[in-house]
């Protein structure tokens, strides 16, 4: 048949006449599907002018199924059962509503905020099996649109984010600090102006970090360019070489639970004062995936503690 025939039957329609033809009448039909019963005989109506053979008689106020309605009744529940199996089969291809979801995170976010959406996931959906990778923005990024990661969490800015596309969920704002060795003597008793550190040994991420965009950005207003001893690619190994006395660098303010102890934290002046926007970000025609709405609520959760605590 000719698909130009057929373009104004509609799943819908389908659906509608298929309960009809199971409760007999207009009015249960309506009320199994929470329809007028306008809609139902519209819907009946318009599907008998699309298959182009009568279906239905009127027997005083009610509707009697013709034997071809019946026939077409066989064929429906086939053409459902049949896209229902497709549908399925195209989510798993695509790894969606699946017992697994593949997030993607920075280093640094694995002390405390990974570890609890983590965990309230799990008490969600307690069979969902989440796989976890580690990268720096650009490389989780790319994943994410090349479709081998469900979500990230990362660092974003506007410029980073295509939102007609991607479903950005804030989670919390982080400070960018200096961050020096313990041996260093600083002036502690003022905000650190990195002009006065000028002279000194710096040790950075590499590009394609969110802590490399907001440290090339603190050091060209600042006006000059540091001397950079070496880049790694995480940011404990980052820190371990501050904390060994390698050299200085900035260090967003969510490590310093673990590193105030090891390594000097300076507060920066205010022409260098940063923040990052940490957020799960995910594709917008996946939002409807019930392992991504969990994420996102227990995205919300948390982002709400964090505000009742600040």
């Amino acid at each position: 048949m000719n698909p130009v025939t057929t373009n104004d039957i509609t799943f819908r329609k389908l659906a509608i006449f298929m309960t009809f033809m199971e409760k007999g009448n207009i009015a249960r039909t309506a009320e199994a599907l929470e329809l007028s019963g306008v809609s139902v005989h519209r819907a009946l109506h318009t599907l008998e002018e699309n298959v182009r053979c009568p279906l239905f008689i009127h027997k005083g106020r009610n509707l009697v199924a013709l034997p071809a309605a019946w026939t077409l009744l066989e064929y429906c529940q086939e053409v459902t059962q049949l896209m229902a199996r497709g549908l399925e089969e195209a989510r798993k291809t695509a790894g969606v509503g699946q017992g697994r979801l593949r997030v993607g995170t920075l280093y640094s976010l694995t002390l405390e905020t990974v570890p609890r959406l983590i965990m309230g996931m799990k008490l969600r959906r307690p069979d969902l099996e989440l796989d976890l990778t580690m990268g720096s923005n650009d490389t989780l990024l790319h994943m994410l649109e090349d479709g081998t990661l469900d979500a990230i969490i990362i660092s974003i800015s506007e410029s980073d984010i295509d939102r007609n596309n991607m479903e950005v969920l804030p989670l919390f704002h982080d400070d960018i600090f200096l961050a020096a060795p313990a041996s260093a003597s600083l002036n502690t008793d003022s905000l650190a102006d990195l002009r006065d550190y000028r002279d000194q040994k710096f040790v950075s991420l590499a590009e394609g970090f969110a802590t490399y965009a907001g440290f090339q950005e603190a050091f060209h207003i600042a006006g000059f360019e540091p001397e950079i001893v070496t880049r790694v690619n995480d940011i404990f190994s980052m820190l371990s070489l501050v904390q060994a006395g390698v050299g200085f660098t900035l260090m967003p303010g969510r490590m310093k639970k673990v590193y105030e102890s090891s390594v000097q934290l300076l507060k920066l002046s205010q022409p260098y004062q940063m923040q990052q926007l940490i957020a799960i970000v995910f594709s917008r025609n996946r939002e409807q995936d019930p392992n991504l709405r969990a994420l996102a609520a227990e995205g919300r959760m948390y982002a709400r503690s964090l505000e009742e605590n600040a």
